[in-house]
């Protein structure tokens, strides 16, 4: 019986998330050449057809999908398996603290990976839409890492990537026509909200709260259902939301920026370095700063 080897298991995985060869190479540190080299091997092993290849990138085929469920089981075993004997040492408490924006989108898989391999660690994460109360958290040591969204250029903590709030809306309705502008926020306390209604009062634009919500996935039902224009972070558009893109006060740029307490425990570090590492940070950070840079 022919073995499977982790790493092009690993390979697949990312591909089967991304859908595109060159993402999956820049999240795996590798040519696009070796990601394709490595999926070809991976095919000839089971002797069928993983994914197949377009000019907008790869769609998995029906042994692809089957193979994706079971390889991630063993990559979670294996990561499970190794974590246990070469981390075994490390464990302690480690409270996070971030906004769901990244806890529902950039995150899980990056704290799937510390869980699996640091399991003797109890890590506590706690969402909350108010980065300074996150921060001071962090300061107060209730919590011992944050990873927050700030305004541009803030003091402390270490910046990570770039980006710009964005007003959207439901491509299904004329939201932002409406007079007064009716928006779907976080409730009080929320950095997006603040920056929205500040711009909003300077540009003397009359505006009403329609919708609030301490969830992003409420926020975007609302502006969905046509309830609000939003506020979001651009690299955080995703289907079924438009960017507006005139008719409104231009939103300020901002910092994704990990804050991590002066008495950090090993785990915490451990963690911040995974989070710091990761290309999903590294990449939004680049291209965001290459878009901003672009468009001024």
């Amino acid at each position: 019986m022919r073995d499977l080897p982790i790493t092009l298991l690993r390979t697949f995985v990312v591909v089967a998330e991304t859908l595109n060869l060159t993402v999956a190479a820049g999240r795996l540190h590798r040519a696009p050449s070796t990601i394709s080299m490595q999926l070809s091997r991976l095919e000839d092993l089971v002797s069928t057809e993983l994914l197949e290849r377009g000019q907008y990138g790869v769609r998995l085929t029906p042994a692809g999908e089957l193979l994706r469920s079971h390889a991630q089981l063993l990559l979670n075993q294996h990561d499970r398996i190794l974590g246990a004997f070469m981390n075994a040492e490390i464990g302690g408490k480690v409270r996070f603290g971030t906004h769901d924006q990244y806890a529902t989108r950039s995150l899980p898989s990056l704290l799937e990976t510390f869980v699996l391999n640091y399991p003797e660690v109890r890590l506590e994460v706690q969402c909350d839409h108010r980065p300074r109360q996150l921060v001071a958290q962090v300061q107060q040591g209730r919590l011992d890492l944050a990873l927050v969204e700030m305004p541009l250029n803030s003091n402390g903590g270490q910046r990570l990537g770039r980006d710009e709030l964005v007003w959207v809306r439901s491509p299904m309705h004329q939201t932002h026509l409406r007079d007064p502008l009716p928006l779907a926020v976080f409730v009080e306390g929320c950095y997006h909200r603040d920056a929205a209604l500040q711009a909003l009062e300077q540009s003397e634009t009359a505006y009403r709260i329609a919708f609030t919500s301490q969830s992003r996935a409420g926020v975007l039902a609302a502006v969905r259902a046509g309830i609000g224009v939003g506020i979001i972070p651009r690299s955080t558009l995703e289907e079924g939301l438009v960017m507006v893109e005139e008719g409104l006060p231009a939103l300020p740029r901002t910092d994704t920026t990990l804050f991590v307490a002066d008495e950090a425990n090993e785990a915490t570090s451990r963690l911040a370095q995974i989070i710091r590492e990761s290309p999903q940070f590294a990449r939004t950070g680049h291209d965001m700063t290459r878009l901003l840079h672009q468009f001024g």
